[in-house]
């Protein structure tokens, strides 16, 4: 009983985090639209595992380590924003390129495709050090000063479901008929738009980091 209450804070806090739209919501819906579900899904998988990664290294207290080392943190909030840029140029630049959208039972589904959408995934999700900093505020606050083995043990697990289990329900939504239907209409436009708002995310990570 002791364990419910922090854990449910925690969990409350993370799942309403990951359900703010931002660069890793436009991946996995871009994902799944083109790629299809299964694709969708392995990104899902990796957005889990990113945030159980920034769990650990909060849990380990590396994150306040991080957070006291001023250029490392500078750098590493450089390097994500540089990477949300790659990622808007990739996508501009595929815009008006046709897209063969695979059957989700075959060409979709193997393991090169899969690995490749879930790395992607993965990456993305540890682009932004704000969000391993954001675990870290979750945790100080609402974790007790002497946390039971018990708690750490459980919160890893719980932080890849919340995570992994918004954004599957992402793809499973954006991997429907008719959305990818209508991305295949306005593939042009959907894509410029796309890499534009991925762009604009990256260009006010490296500016917020600049500005210090």
């Amino acid at each position: 009983m002791d364990i419910l209450l922090p854990l449910f804070g925690i969990v409350t806090a993370i799942a309403i985090g990951a359900a703010s739209p931002g660069p890793s919501f436009l991946l996995v819906a871009r994902i799944a639209v083109a790629g299809g579900r299964s694709r969708g899904l392995a990104a899902a998988a990796g957005m889990g595992f990113g945030g159980v990664v920034f769990a650990a290294l909060a849990l380990a207290g590396l994150i306040a380590l991080l957070a006291s080392v001023d250029w490392l943190y500078l750098l590493l909030r450089l390097a994500g924003g540089a990477y949300l840029l790659l990622l808007a140029w990739r996508i501009w630049r595929g815009a008006r390129a046709p897209l063969a959208v695979p059957d989700d039972m075959t060409e979709a589904s193997r393991p090169r495709g899969l690995l490749r959408a879930f790395v992607t995934g993965l990456v993305t999700q540890l682009s932004n050090p704000k969000t391993a900093v954001v675990y870290a505020g979750i945790f100080a606050a609402l974790l007790p000063a002497q946390p039971t083995a018990a708690l750490i043990l459980v919160l890893p697990p719980l932080v890849f479901a919340v995570e992994c289990g918004w954004y599957a329900l992402v793809a499973v939504a954006f991997s429907a008929t008719r959305p990818r239907a209508a991305y295949l209409r306005g593939k042009h436009w959907i894509d410029r738009c796309a890499g534009g708002v991925m762009a604009l995310l990256g260009l006010r990570l490296i500016g917020s980091s600049l500005r210090g």
